[in-house]
């Protein structure tokens, strides 16, 4: 590893952490849980001369069942200027490295090094396509003010070059921690040569000794858990499974110099490639929590300390992920499970669910700081691993709860809620394409209304079960101080509710963004109104008069990113071609006219 010159040595292992900050199960005291509607600040002030940035949104900018024909990166780039409009400030990207075949969607990670410039693994490109067409969009959405978020996979590597003799003992995959066979020698792949890349930019050859287990013996043709002989499963991960740190392919050891080396190095030479603005990290419960928390040091000291880090870790425990993102110095945000989780219960109980549970719980009420909030992402949509059905009534409703709220951490939207999904069943004639949310009109101007109104105090109604609300009165900063008031319910009749958006709005006429609700409500001299709301649905009520409107209200999303509705349209504009042609052909009318044609026999 002499080669990595130039390169700040990385730090040896942290020293033992302090009781109060020790890792695993020591961080996860008495179960805690806080319900949303008693913790929430309620009126959460924020004073008028108190700074005002512009909202940051971000987007996941893939679905799990898009094609693999290597054009996503550019259409990213043809999206951008859609994007920004709407406020987009990140876009959290697939992995972008080399993969264990050509269709592999990234998780099923080979080379670190190779973002789709060697021939490897059936390919040069990845699925989402060459490393000079991914440059070339960071290039791109960094003129229009966006970060591009690399999904960074860290915890395995798949598809080895070559397989060696490994002496490890079975372990019961539902408890890690359980020996369930005598050692004996197995056939693991676990050699990675990388022939294709030569080794350009790192030097490092993987082998046995560079991971800790692993999930098939070649020797018999089984499948299963197999820890190697001298190796241990790191201690502190999630105790999921008695200990979670397998978790599918060659499993890594964070704590082998040539592996800590190598990875502290990477991320510099990423750095290097492109100018991104962070990364979202993959697994982060199935590894060393004490390599995690040197990992982001390194990125803080060395790499760029303006990097937006988070990290998916899947766990109904916000009390648990509070004291994580605490371990980890505040310098990684954390996705919302426990918010995903209670979306999805809420909605699945219809009219029976209880609006005011929304946010029991959540991590926005331990961290609002530290948090991305969502409604849907690639692990949670049909049919994968962590699949967490929102119910489709309910999602408009939820995207309005982490878009314009004040205290809902940076909201990430969904790709497939924009653009819509192929599922997990696609068919060449695309039959079975999922259109994006409520027939993709109404999240672009919920966008559109976090980026100019969505600002200021916030006055919380979470007082019923089966309609709730909050306004936000704005701030003089932004869109010269207009504001906007949101009302919802899961009912299937009609109602309003009463809330106040302030006195500096008096005598003002609002009416519904999404236009789901007709009427208007004229704000009386108290800065109160009462708001309407159709039966299961959501309403975002703004002055008319309100600075963006006009254009918010004509603002169309080009969400046919695939070109389907432009091949329809050239498709419909070729048959009327050709059935004109054919009726022509049947008159037989060429050089013909007049009486000479209709007295021909």
């Amino acid at each position: 590893m002499s080669a990595f010159l130039g390169l700040p040595a990385p730090p040896g292992p942290s020293p033992p952490p302090s009781p109060t900050e020790a890792p695993s199960s020591a961080l996860r005291p008495w179960r805690a849980r806080r319900p949303g509607a008693q913790w929430l600040p309620n009126p959460q002030l924020i004073t008028p001369h108190a700074p005002c940035p512009p909202n940051q949104t971000m987007l996941q900018g893939f679905e799990w069942y898009m094609p693999a024909d290597g054009a996503h990166w550019g259409r990213l780039a043809g999206a951008l200027p859609a994007l920004a409009a709407l406020g987009v400030s990140r876009v959290w990207i697939p992995p972008a490295c080399k993969a264990a075949r050509p269709g592999g969607n990234g998780y099923d990670i080979y080379d670190l090094y190779d973002l789709g410039e060697f021939e490897q693994k059936g390919a040069r490109r990845t699925k989402w396509g060459a490393k000079e067409e991914l440059v070339g969009l960071v290039r791109e959405a960094e003129g229009f003010g966006i970060g591009i978020v690399f999904d960074a996979v860290l915890n395995h590597k798949a598809a080895a070059d070559y397989s060696e003799q490994v002496v490890a003992e079975r372990v019961d995959p539902k408890d890690r921690t359980r020996v369930v066979g005598e050692e004996a020698v197995i056939e693991a792949w676990t050699g990675y040569e990388f022939p294709g890349r030569g080794g350009a930019y790192s030097p490092l050859k993987w082998n046995k000794e560079h991971f800790t287990g692993i999930d098939y013996d070649d020797r018999i043709k089984e499948t299963g858990v197999w820890k190697f002989k001298g190796k241990e499963w790191a201690e502190d991960v999630d105790e999921e499974l008695g200990n979670y740190d397998y978790l599918m392919f060659a499993d890594v050891d964070h704590r082998h110099p040539d592996v800590r080396r190598d990875l502290f190095y990477w991320a510099v030479w990423l750095r290097s490639q492109m100018k991104l603005g962070g990364l979202r990290l993959d697994a982060i419960k199935h590894y060393s929590f004490e390599f995690l928390r040197d990992f982001t040091a390194h990125i803080h000291h060395h790499v760029d300390p303006n990097w937006f880090l988070v990290g998916e870790y899947w766990r109904e425990d916000s009390e648990f992920l509070a004291r994580f993102i605490e371990y980890m110095g505040h310098r990684i945000f954390l996705f919302d499970v426990q918010l995903v989780s209670n979306l999805s219960r809420v909605s699945l109980l219809g009219e029976k669910g209880d609006l005011r549970e929304v946010f029991d719980d959540a991590l926005v009420v331990w961290k609002p700081y530290n948090t991305v909030s969502f409604v849907v992402n690639h692990d949670t949509q049909e049919g994968q691993s962590l699949e967490t059905p929102v119910a489709p009534f309910f999602i408009p409703l939820a995207y309005a709860l982490i878009l314009l709220r004040a205290n809902a951490g940076i909201p990430c939207v969904f790709w497939s809620d924009l653009y819509g999904s192929f599922g997990q069943h696609p068919r060449p004639d695309r039959a079975n394409f999922i259109p994006p949310t409520s027939g993709g009109a109404i999240l672009p101007k919920m966008m559109l209304a976090r980026q100019l109104w969505a600002y200021g105090s916030q006055f919380d109604y979470l007082d019923q079960p089966h309609c709730i609300g909050f306004t936000r009165p704005g701030h003089p900063a932004q869109s010269d101080g207009d504001g906007l008031a949101v009302v919802m319910t899961n009912g299937w009749a009609w109602t309003s509710k009463k809330m106040f958006v302030g006195e500096v709005h008096a005598r003002e006429i609002w009416t519904d963004v999404l236009r789901w609700c007709p009427g208007k409500v004229v704000i009386d001299n108290a800065g109160w109104g009462e708001f309407p709301v159709a039966c299961r649905s959501v309403s975002v009520w703004v002055n008319r008069a309100a600075q963006g409107r006009e254009f918010v209200d004509s603002f169309v999303f080009d969400r046919d990113i695939y070109g389907f509705e432009k091949e329809a349209e050239e498709a419909a504009g070729r048959d009327a071609e050709i059935a004109a042609q054919r009726a022509l052909e049947r008159l037989d009318i060429t050089g013909r006219t007049g009486p000479a044609f209709l007295g021909d026999k």
